[in-house]
């Protein structure tokens, strides 16, 4: 593994003369809050390498290289938006794998299938959710991760001559920078959503504040202790408690008795918080208001329907991948507003859209 400058320094000529490179990356979304970017795999002719993002190294040179290629990627969307957040890192061009077997039809598009249909080898699962930040690494878990990258030039160079054949090539090259553009923008947080978790909308103002005491407490405690929120508490039991809390219930049972004192005191001065929140500013309960589609936007639904499935029938393809329901519910209600949503493939397919405009 490359853990020390001198080391990835020596590396750096290696990426510099590649013809291609493959990446993958590995976090700790499961053992840490937040998460981290654990592991970067990177495979090229010369072979496969792990870089360790969490010694401290000055990975500057590694992204400047990785700006200037074309980078091999499955299924991109996580691996990019870890990387943007954590290292400012945005590549000028992907060939994404996982979006070239859906374009191509395939229904079983994860990169083990992949590898199994296209090479005929089946690789181990079994690291998935192992801690990625723990050092050493096992031996398993060094030949799961080299297995993310190894195989990414061969299935992309198959995938890439069944999209040229289809010609769908530069359906896929829109995809994946459309995708590029999505995952460089910073996550939008609204502060009035964000702990409005599941459950939460049985509650009454009073209950929606203690909630929202307890998710701040939580949140807190998580990033101190490094542990994801629900290992601390979890939905259900926030829930029940902001419930009992609003209807003057005792909580305390709800506290899990084996939680340590200092925990349980923060639950407790979490909810008193929530109490004494004055009636005026007591969080608001949202309705979703769902608005009724016209006849005339439910017609036009309906016939975008009807031409999406059967372009889709015909390319074999998943018909979410033209347009979902709900987008195909914003174009029946403006076409012209919301089509410039659409990549131009998309349109295309959809341009007999019968809607007499």
């Amino acid at each position: 593994m490359i853990d020390t400058d001198s080391k990835l320094s020596a590396y750096l000529p290696v990426l510099t003369a590649a013809d291609w490179l493959a990446v993958d990356t590995e976090a700790d979304s499961l053992h840490a809050y937040p998460e981290k970017v654990c592991l970067i795999q990177i495979s090229t002719a010369a072979g496969d390498e792990l870089i360790d993002p969490l010694a401290r190294m000055d990975l500057t040179p590694l992204f400047a290289i990785f700006q200037s290629r074309e980078l091999i990627l499955h299924a991109a969307d996580y691996d990019l938006r870890l990387l943007r957040k954590h290292h400012a890192f945005v590549p000028s061009a992907i060939f994404d794998t996982m979006l070239a077997a859906r374009l191509l039809g395939e229904r079983q598009f994860g990169l083990s299938a992949l590898v199994e249909k296209f090479l005929g080898i089946k690789l181990d699962k079994g690291s998935q959710k192992a801690d990625w930040a723990q050092r050493p690494l096992t031996e398993r878990m060094e030949i799961y991760a080299r297995n993310d990258t190894h195989h990414l030039k061969a299935i992309a160079d198959k995938l890439r001559s069944e999209l040229e054949l289809k010609g769908r090539l530069t359906w896929h090259q829109e995809a994946c920078a459309q995708l590029i553009a999505e995952c460089a923008q910073p996550p939008v947080v609204d502060a009035d959503a964000v702990w409005r978790i599941k459950g939460s909308y049985g509650l009454d103002r009073r209950g929606l504040a203690v909630l929202r005491a307890l998710w701040h407490w939580r949140e807190a405690e998580a990033m101190a202790l490094c542990r994801p929120p629900f290992f601390i508490l979890n939905h259900e039991r926030m829930v029940g408690i902001a419930a009992a809390a609003a209807a003057e219930q005792p909580v305390d049972p709800l506290i899990p008795p084996r939680m340590n004192p200092r925990r349980q005191d923060g639950i407790v001065a979490a909810v008193r918080s929530g109490l004494a929140v004055p009636a005026a500013e007591l969080p608001v309960i949202i309705r979703q208001r769902f608005n009724r589609p016209s006849e005339a936007e439910f017609r036009r639904f309906r016939e975008l329907e009807k031409i999406r499935d059967r372009r889709a029938l015909e390319l074999g393809l998943d018909p979410t991948l033209i347009a979902s329901r709900s987008t195909l519910g914003d174009l029946a209600r403006d076409w012209d507003e919301n089509v410039v949503h659409l990549m131009n493939w998309q349109r295309e397919l959809l341009k007999d859209r019968g809607d007499g405009q």
